[in-house]
């Protein structure tokens, strides 16, 4: 319980936060009035229609990362497996180059394109991680998922190469990742594809209990494990995808956050979900307000924060793990 409320706490210290401050900080009192649609003014603009969708929409980003990340680490029983580490990431990016240097950089192309992209690497790698009989083989599924998103790096690179100047530089902005540009509606059909998703995460919960024991003893404990593990990597992927789209590639969200959980709480599954949900959303608000004040007014791409912050912060967890392991 305390833990809960400490999470819930910082969650919405973080979101207030992240819409106060900017190029153009805003006082607790201005804040305060604009949120409750008191006096007008811009700074009642700034919030509703620029600030509070961006923070909105970097908490189910990185929510959903997060979530996406812990289920994928006990589907493949490797702690440094991520949402990005399967190829899908990879996929997302070739999908939305390919729509930009074809000059298609609308609103809704560039995340449709982003998002067919990451279905199709999916499909990919989930063919190739079939052996014989039709099993789900999560050795072989993150081979996989390294081979594809190595292939598809390749493809953007060579796109890359021959673009004019400014597709390469949009291009080159939206793969670094970045919150800014999505309004409601956006963030609308991020929820829209986001919550089945999550919901049969959320539903597969003791079966990754039961999976993280290894293969036979889930079978022997009554776990249904070639459907688990077909659920889970579909939920992942698409929550990665929906991420993806919506924001572009932001990295150590989903390794980082299910790490620092499970110190914490441990590995049930039906805790470390949601809280590394909520965990992950706070983590990437604070990552893009910092994004957007280091340098003020220019802004960094929130995907250059989370790896610059997410590398030590995953070295020290990845010592105290090693450390509680080996004693």
């Amino acid at each position: 319980m305390v833990f809960a409320t400490g999470l819930g706490a910082a969650a919405l210290l973080a979101a207030l936060v992240g819409v106060a401050v900017g190029a153009s900080p805003i006082a607790p009192a201005d804040l305060i009035a604009a949120l409750l649609h008191r006096g007008g003014g811009t700074a009642q603009e700034i919030v509703w229609s620029l600030r509070l969708p961006r923070v909105v929409l970097g908490f189910v980003v990185g929510g959903v990362l997060a979530a996406a990340g812990a289920a994928l680490q006990a589907l493949v029983r490797n702690p440094l497996a991520d949402p990005y580490l399967l190829g899908i990431s990879g996929g997302a990016g070739l999908g939305a180059v390919l729509a930009l240097t074809a000059g298609l950089v609308s609103a809704w192309v560039l995340p449709a394109a982003a998002f067919a992209g990451a279905l199709a690497a999916t499909l990919v790698v989930y063919r190739l991680a079939l052996v014989a009989g039709g099993a789900l083989d999560s050795r072989v599924l993150l081979l996989a998922g390294v081979v594809v998103g190595a292939f598809a790096g390749a493809i953007v690179l060579g796109l890359l190469s021959v673009s004019e100047a400014t597709r390469l530089k949009t291009a080159t902005l939206w793969l670094m990742g970045g919150l800014g540009g999505v309004g409601w509606p956006g963030i609308l059909a991020l929820a829209v594809y986001s919550a089945p998703a999550l919901a049969m995460l959320m539903a597969e919960a003791r079966a990754l209990n039961l999976l993280a024991l290894g293969e036979e003893a889930a079978l022997h404990l009554g776990a249904d494990v070639a459907r688990t593990k077909r659920r889970v990597y579909l939920a992942a992927s698409l929550l990665t995808a929906a991420s993806v789209a919506a924001a572009g590639i932001i990295g150590f969200v989903g390794l980082v956050i299910p790490h620092a959980i499970r110190l914490v709480r441990g590995h049930d599954h039906r805790a470390l979900l949601p809280a590394a949900f909520v965990l992950g959303g706070t983590y990437l608000v604070v990552a893009d307000a910092l994004a957007r004040t280091t340098f003020a007014p220019l802004e960094l791409p929130v995907g250059v924060v989370t790896a610059v912050v997410g590398v030590p912060i995953f070295a020290v967890l990845l010592r105290r793990w090693t450390g509680r392991s080996s004693s």
